[in-house]
């Protein structure tokens, strides 16, 4: 059981189009004091992403000794490209007391609710699924090939929200990250939660 000062680790999930990004970016923006995970990938940047603040971007040897060494919290192919979540820099912000949010895949979530139950899973949602394709189509960095799989695998994805914890629609992006906090606080005020060991 945890006390209602210690910080959360929070996981938007959802399928690819659902904006979770966008949505963990207006969390920063809301609350600098939390600590947005930046996951690990073999693929090699697009343009305008960030080292350290999109993802880390790492080599396949790098990647296979971050698995190998049990760094990752959680990893996965995901349309053809190695992710992951790091342990350490989770470890560090939540010994420093901040709040950690991160984005993973819904295969993902579900492995990360699995080894960490304290951990609060939360899916973004499109507002309908016409509207999720039409963002998924409008990516712009993606392959016709590479949308119909996202599109796909989407329409799956939507069907796995009763799973998690939560369910927020990013119909508004300011308002659905409001939604979160009020989550957020509800969350730290439960007096039965589980302490986050990760």
């Amino acid at each position: 059981m945890t006390k209602a000062q210690d910080p959360l680790l929070v996981v938007l999930t959802g399928p690819s189009g659902a904006g979770k990004d966008s949505v963990l970016a207006r969390l920063k923006a809301q609350d600098p004091s939390s600590y947005v995970v930046a996951n690990v990938t073999t693929r090699p940047p697009r343009a305008g992403e960030q080292e350290g603040v999109d993802y880390h971007f790492v080599s396949n040897a790098e990647f296979e000794r971050l698995r190998r060494d049990g760094e990752l919290l959680e990893h996965a192919v995901v349309y053809g490209q190695d992710k992951g979540v790091p342990r350490a820099p989770i470890r560090h912000a939540l010994v420093s007391g901040r709040d950690v949010l991160l984005r993973t895949d819904v295969q993902g979530a579900r492995t990360i609710k699995r080894l960490v139950p304290g951990a609060t899973t939360i899916f973004v949602s499109a507002p309908s699924e016409a509207e999720l394709r039409r963002r998924v189509r409008e990516r712009g960095s993606d392959t016709q090939e590479q949308v119909t799989v996202r599109e796909e695998t989407a329409t799956q994805e939507m069907a796995s929200a009763a799973e998690f914890d939560y369910r927020v629609v990013n119909d508004s992006l300011e308002e659905c990250a409001n939604e979160i906090r009020r989550i957020m606080s509800e969350e730290r005020s439960r007096p039965d939660r589980n302490e986050i060991v990760v």
